[in-house]
């Protein structure tokens, strides 16, 4: 049965009927209608209605090389016609997987060199958990268990991913709260930093908000810290430069492991493969997704240090595994995606090229918009603040209102980025070029324009 059989307003009416969309306000979803998206090609997603859209999502901060690559249609084929599926359970591996995880580690950081596959984030994560703790447990101190998280982070929706996420909102939807976690302050001096206080200053404070919580709990029964080395879909909030070698410092210090949750950040969004190496971190793991495949197929990993390695090698039977862990269509499309980057020079650009001109652009049009408070960015990141009042920072209410009016202007002239709480964020595909870029900031602009008739 192919969906080309049906009209668009069939599909809608089959959606509505049957379909429950994730993160998504159902009622208002089945009043206002879905778009069907049909196809994309390059940067561009089409919908149902003939309408050409600039993705500045990268579909879910995932399609890294853009949209309608042949190569990884080919590779996935391929894949298919020779092993579509077999475990990597029974003592069993295959080539794809091999591969792949020898790719991954050549690219990592020198002392991270073994791979855990999964399917999505989440359940990467929910891996790196139980790994750091089993790790502790084989250390023979099985009372590091607490892992400490931020506000606003997020760490996929499993009920232990959400759990060591710091999503206020999801949190009101899980029912009792999993032990173990424990949330500080973001690193997010727009709306924390003090009156007067450096950035760099800021930086300290909100790094040292972990060494308070390390201690309260007593780090003999601390785990691990945990983080995005920019929090995504929390609002693209950067860290100063200051708090990642202080968080580094406090993590040795107290003999914390230090896990680094890449999803949004790896293969190539900061200008290097990972974030960590943009930004002189040394992670004890590493959990990537996303563009890891490009979003051409779902896969995840947790890249872990030496150290853990060995030591779970040592503990016998490690209890812990997922049906599509290593699934050989999915590595096989890492594969050539990875070889895309590198073939087309990708991060070189971003770092380079467009990703400091990203932020410069879009600071140079937008910086002295009415509702603009601040714009900033790293590598093919960027953050739009929407203030009521540039000097006093003060938000339109009720929160988020103001946003969604502008991403509805943007969406409507062209143009697709999110709305986080009263912050837009951009995450595009690596395959922008300066003219990408301007045609994107011209859209916000224009949308901005929009929005502050309506708002005002």
């Amino acid at each position: 049965m192919s969906y080309l059989n049906y009209s668009a307003e069939q599909l809608r009416g089959f959606d509505n009927a049957h379909h429950l969309h994730p993160f998504t306000d159902h009622d208002e979803l089945r009043a206002s209608g879905v778009r069907i998206v049909t196809n994309a090609a390059g940067n561009y997603i089409f919908d149902s209605d003939g309408k050409r859209i600039l993705d500045g999502m990268a579909g879910l901060w995932c399609v890294n090389v853009g949209y309608g690559r042949e190569e990884l249609a080919q590779a996935a084929y391929k894949q298919m016609r020779e092993l579509a599926y077999y475990n990597t359970f029974f003592k069993t591996t295959h080539g794809p997987v091999a591969l792949l995880a020898k790719r991954i580690a050549e690219l990592a950081p020198s002392h991270l060199n073994q791979v855990f596959f999964g399917a999505s984030g989440s359940e990467s994560n929910d891996t790196a958990i139980r790994s750091v703790r089993h790790y502790w447990a084989l250390k023979g101190k099985p009372e590091k268990q607490i892992i400490i998280s931020r506000n606003d982070s997020y760490h996929g929706s499993t009920i232990a991913a959400v759990s060591m996420g710091g999503m206020g909102a999801m949190h009101s939807q899980l029912g009792p709260h999993l032990p173990g976690f424990t949330h500080v302050m973001a690193p997010y001096d727009f709306e924390l930093a003090n009156p007067e206080e450096t950035r760099a200053e800021f930086g300290l404070r909100a790094a040292r908000a972990v060494e308070e919580a390390i201690v309260e709990a007593g780090p003999e029964n601390v785990a691990a810290f945990v983080g995005e080395p920019i929090q995504g879909a929390g609002g693209v909030k950067i860290p100063p430069e200051t708090y990642w070698p202080e968080i580094q410092r406090i993590c040795r210090k107290h003999d914390v492991l230090l896990m680094l949750d890449e999803v949004i950040t790896g293969f190539g969004r900061t200008g290097e493969w990972f974030a960590c190496q943009s930004m002189d971190i040394e992670p004890d793991t590493i959990t990537v997704a996303k563009a890891i495949t490009s979003g051409y197929q779902p896969l995840s990993a947790v890249i872990v240090s030496d150290e853990i390695a060995d030591t779970l090698a040592q503990g016998g039977e490690y209890y812990h595994g997922y049906t599509y862990s290593g699934h050989p269509v999915a590595c096989a499309v890492a594969l050539e995606n990875l070889d895309i980057i590198a073939r087309e020079g990708l991060i070189e650009r971003v770092r380079e090229d467009t990703g400091p001109y990203l932020t410069q652009h879009l600071a140079d049009v937008l910086s002295d918009h009415p509702l603009v408070g601040e714009v900033r960015g790293f590598g093919l990141l960027a953050a739009i603040e929407i203030v009521k009042d540039v000097t006093t920072r003060e938000r339109f209410t009720p929160a988020g209102h103001a946003a969604s009016v502008v991403r509805d202007r943007s969406i409507e002239a062209g143009f697709m980025m999110r709305a986080v709480g009263e912050t837009m964020i951009l995450s595009p595909p690596l395959t922008w070029t300066r003219e990408t870029i301007e045609e994107a900031a011209a859209i916000v602009k224009q949308a901005l324009d929009e929005a502050a008739e309506v708002l005002r």
